[in-house]
């Protein structure tokens, strides 16, 4: 495994090439998301309004917690993606919703720290190439290993995915939509 330790000294505006432009998807992806919630209640952003389990709120709160991990990975590798013994599958069906006491404001002032430490990270790696063996699970190929590059992508597109989910909700809600 190639070490990849952040490097300090660079803000986002001295990125050029390759990192800014994963920095431009990555904001590009994440503004969509959020523009899904203008203007929401708490009660609406929590409402289901299609067949799915899914909620703006609580697409919000998953992909937040999808780019904290995948960021804690390309820092620790594997073992910071372990799930506690105790989780079960009501602790991953509660990451899609909002539950009792939190609220669209926080879930939102969450995303915005964890895409602030994402972008501090990008800024600083030392190595995009960096890579790091996939944790042991159903959904990944055996022995592979994804680069801090292939993860940035894989938020990227985890979050454009989820920013679709919560236009479809969004619009069955109240006819709003990102665009159009």
């Amino acid at each position: 495994m190639t070490a990849n330790t952040p490097s300090t000294a660079k803000t986002s505006s001295d990125v050029t090439g390759e990192r800014a432009d994963l920095l431009a998807a990555l904001a590009n992806s994440r503004h969509f998301l959020r523009f899904t919630a203008r203007d929401l209640t708490d009660e609406q952003a929590g409402l289901r309004t299609t067949a799915s389990q899914l909620c703006v709120g609580g697409l919000i709160k998953h992909v937040t917690q999808v780019e904290r991990n995948w960021a804690d990975f390309i820092v620790k590798g594997p073992a910071s993606m372990a799930l506690p013994a105790e989780a079960d599958e009501s602790v991953y069906a509660n990451g899609f919703r909002l539950l009792p006491g939190e609220t669209l404001a926080g879930v939102l002032a969450e995303y915005d720290e964890v895409a602030r430490r994402t972008d501090e990270l990008v800024v600083s790696l030392t190595d995009l190439d960096a890579d790091h063996p996939l944790p042991e699970a159903p959904w990944f190929e055996p022995g592979a290993r994804w680069s801090a590059r292939r993860v940035l992508l894989h938020i990227i597109a985890e979050t454009t995915q989820h920013a679709g989910h919560a236009d479809i909700i969004r619009e069955s809600l109240d006819g709003a939509k990102s665009m159009g």
